[in-house]
């Protein structure tokens, strides 16, 4: 179903007051050929993330341009050496990040992750882990990821893990494999599993790298839904 930038605009602004986390009013919301900008001021960074997370859910987005700004209230602001520790602090306590293998910078408030890991699934969770500290604008996630040796099945592995995947229907989806770079081509239903797709082929073995090529289209999943009932492609209960 084709959905204008206003029908758009009006469900992410319901979204973001659906948001219990957020207080929408300081956020502004513009649309442009499906493209969502955010605007406005939050109270931490892990509000800006939040809610660009919300506006990905929304049926219709293709990207986001997430330009909000991080305002700290003076309770909540904290000299970087203290930020600084917090966020080591953090990482050691994390069963799923290697933090003897990163660094942590802060400049004015501003937290940059270095260092290598084995595996992508631990670059995110290092970030998610310093993410919702106090005193943090926003963070830059440099870690690189380890090129190891790729199996011979790992685009087997990648195309089994988004067929085990709820939200997605993988025969929508193809995966390609060059070296240590996938490379995803298709169709999904929201900006959402755009992106979580390619969080999956990041979880594979070996890969460091992920071209997304996905394109976002609703009405193909509707299309596949109704010749799955055996229905007529003009039947009106499948909005044609």
């Amino acid at each position: 179903m084709f959905r204008t930038d206003n029908d758009i605009h009006n469900d992410v602004v319901a979204e973001l007051r659906w948001e219990p986390s957020l207080r929408d009013d300081d956020i502004a919301v513009a649309v442009r050929d499906g493209v969502v900008t955010l605007a406005g001021f939050v109270d931490s960074y892990s509000e800006k993330w939040r809610a660009e997370r919300v506006a990905s859910n929304v049926r219709g987005v293709r990207a986001i341009a997430n330009d909000i700004q991080v305002k700290l209230p003076a309770t909540l602001q904290r000299p970087d050496p203290d930020i600084a520790r917090a966020a080591a602090d953090a990482l050691r306590w994390s069963v799923t990040v290697p933090a003897d293998r990163i660094k942590v910078r802060v400049e004015q408030g501003w937290l940059t992750l270095e260092g290598n890991v084995d595996w992508y699934f631990q670059k995110e969770a290092a970030e998610r882990t310093v993410r919702h500290l106090t005193g943090v604008k926003g963070v830059s996630n440099l870690i690189a990821v380890a090129a190891r040796t790729s199996p011979a099945d790992v685009k087997m592995k990648i195309k089994e893990s988004l067929e085990r995947a709820a939200q997605f229907d993988a025969e929508h989806i193809t995966v390609d494999v060059d070296g240590h770079k996938a490379t995803l081509r298709g169709t999904v239903r929201s900006y959402a599993e755009l992106k979580d797709a390619e969080r999956a082929a990041y979880n594979a073995p070996g890969i460091t790298e992920v071209e997304n090529k996905l394109t976002i289209s609703p009405s193909v999943y509707a299309a596949a839904e109704c010749r799955r009932r055996d229905l007529s492609l003009r039947s009106v209960s499948c909005g044609y």
